[in-house]
């Protein structure tokens, strides 16, 4: 085996690029889904859909369902 050292290195080298690639993609579908749906907290009442904040939920409660009463707790805010 004269090329022993060049295979080690070979190897070494690839295994490098190897882990800067799998840092360079990110993260999977599946766990950016999870981090998206934790971030939606807030429940509509009327439609169910889902809000990250209080803010936006009271700005979507005005918008699509302006006929029906304010919840008590978008009131104060």
């Amino acid at each position: 085996m004269a090329r022993g050292q060049q295979k080690l290195q070979s190897q070494a080298k690839a295994a490098e690029k190897n882990a800067k690639a799998k840092k360079a993609q990110g993260h999977s579908l599946a766990e950016q889904q999870k981090a998206a749906q934790k971030a939606l907290t807030i429940k509509c009442s009327i439609c169910l859909s889902l809000m990250p904040d209080p803010k936006t939920y009271k700005q979507h409660f005005e918008n699509k369902h302006p006929k029906n009463e304010l919840p008590a707790e978008l009131k104060e805010i």
